[in-house]
């Protein structure tokens, strides 16, 4: 089974009330080869919700409390983060993820890239929260960009 980011399949669960519709993923979802997650929303997050990033570090750093995750007007939604990241971990235990597709530059879910935490639109090499958890715990997680290579080699 892959355990792919909601958004992804055409879910309207970004922080903006939008979606990222990857046909090829949504087609994974239809044929019961794919499970959609959103670990904001797991963690409580509304939709829409105000953009975040991580401040002091990445996902790894976060779950290590060296860095945190915060709104553009300065609150703190680490524990929001968190709680999203373990929700989703137990679901691809759950589900006995093989491979696991996340959002490229979210603070929940990017794999390779996150923004710089200065609300700039600058990007910087990094995981996010729930894209941390899942590598400690010996999934393979990978971008949908990543994917799509993947599938047309």
């Amino acid at each position: 089974m892959i355990l792919v980011s909601s958004c992804l399949a055409g879910l309207k669960v970004r922080y903006n009330g939008s979606h990222c519709l990857d046909e090829k993923i949504a087609k994974l979802i239809d044929e019961k080869k794919a499970v959609a997650v959103c670990p904001e929303v797991l963690g409580g997050l509304p939709v829409p919700r105000e953009p975040a990033e991580i401040i002091g570090g990445d996902g790894f750093d976060v779950l290590d409390g060296k860095a945190r995750v915060v709104t553009k007007s300065g609150k703190d939604v680490t524990d929001h983060f968190l709680k999203g990241a373990f929700a989703t971990l137990e679901i691809a235990k759950n589900v006995k993820a093989t491979l696991v597709v996340l959002k490229e530059n979210s603070p929940s879910c990017g794999s390779s890239k996150i923004y710089n935490g200065g609300f700039s639109g600058e990007k910087i090499a990094g995981d996010g929260v729930t894209s941390a958890l899942l590598k400690r715990n010996g999934f393979k997680v990978i971008s949908e960009e990543q994917f799509m290579k993947e599938i047309s080699d």
